[in-house]
Formats: structure tokens, sequence, C-alpha cells
């Protein structure tokens, strides 16, 4: 595909990306499960942060995320401590998709 044809398609089509795909051990899945929500957690910590500085209020959108991401990571985590309690390895799978709307 050349570039222009990259360039029409990123403009009309959505794009998707593997993000995570394989099988993991309990201990590689926790720390990417924890290290993605984590990163997640401190992009809306941060933009709640500079809403607050700049506008004197925080974000209500991300501090509504935060509360979501935390307990999904919660709940992932318990999936994982029950994996591994049963000696076994976790399948996980993340796509990225992005769309002009």
């Amino acid at each position: 595909m050349n570039t222009a044809q990259l360039k029409q398609k990123t403009l009309t089509d959505t794009n998707q990306q593997d993000l995570i795909k394989g099988e993991f051990s309990p201990e590689d899945a926790m720390e990417i499960i924890n290290h993605l929500f984590s990163e997640k957690i401190n992009f809306h910590g941060m933009r709640s942060f500079s809403n607050k500085v700049r506008f004197g209020e925080i974000d209500q959108v991300s501090e509504a995320r935060i509360v979501e991401l935390k307990q999904s990571n919660v709940e992932l985590n318990e999936v994982i401590k029950s994996a591994k309690s049963q000696g076994k390895t976790l399948k996980i799978e993340s796509v990225v998709t992005i769309e002009i709307i």
C-alpha cells in the first residue's frame, strides 16, 4: 500500500491495531494489566489536576473514569489471581480502534 492509499484509508476507514495479543503467565498478565490501568488512571488524574489548576474545577468525566478504571483493575486482578491459584495461563487480547467521526 503506497502513502496515498494509506492516507486515504486512514481518512475514511476505522483503523484497528492489536495492543496486546497472546498467552501470558499470571505474573506477566498482572504486570501488563496493572501497568496499562495505572497509565490510564494517571492520564485522567493529570487531566483533572490540569483542569483544576487552569479553571478551578476538577474534570468530572476524568474523575468518573478513574473510578471505573480502578474497579475494572480490581476485577481483572481477581481473575488473574484465580488463574494463578489454578496453575493456568491467561489469554489476553486488546485492540485499539480509531475512527474519524
